[in-house]
């Protein structure tokens, strides 16, 4: 699999339009369409690494040289799990700016919500 390819696949994966990406860095539209050879010039891949959040290293053979964008495993799988749901993207949307007092009610409130499911009611 070329750079390219590499490229065009995660933003597929990522429900990312390479037309975006393009227009976002600024190349002209078909720009990545129009690399025959599949690599990427280097100032390019580097303005595409960092838009994509991904290692130089990941986009050029897959493979990331020990470099992770998340500190742990946990932190990376509830990424995620948030990334994959659109209702707990939501929540996260309108929970990142709330005040931590709001935050703790709405939370308590969840966990009430789970009780009552389970027929936990005290």
């Amino acid at each position: 699999m070329t750079s390219v390819d590499r490229v065009k696949k995660i933003c597929k994966e990522r429900k990312i339009p390479i037309s975006k990406l393009e227009k976002d860095l600024g190349y002209a539209n078909g720009y990545i369409g129009q690399l025959r050879k599949g690599v990427f010039p280097g100032d390019r891949l580097k303005e595409i690494s960092d838009y994509l959040s991904l290692s130089i290293d990941y986009i050029l053979n897959g493979e990331d040289a020990g470099e992770k964008y998340y500190l742990n495993e946990e932190t990376a799988q509830t990424a995620q799990k948030i990334f994959e749901n659109k209702e707990l993207r939501l929540l996260f949307d309108t929970a990142k700016d709330a005040d931590p007092d709001d935050l703790k009610t709405v939370h308590d409130m969840l966990l009430a919500l789970k009780r009552k499911e389970r027929g936990d009611i005290d």
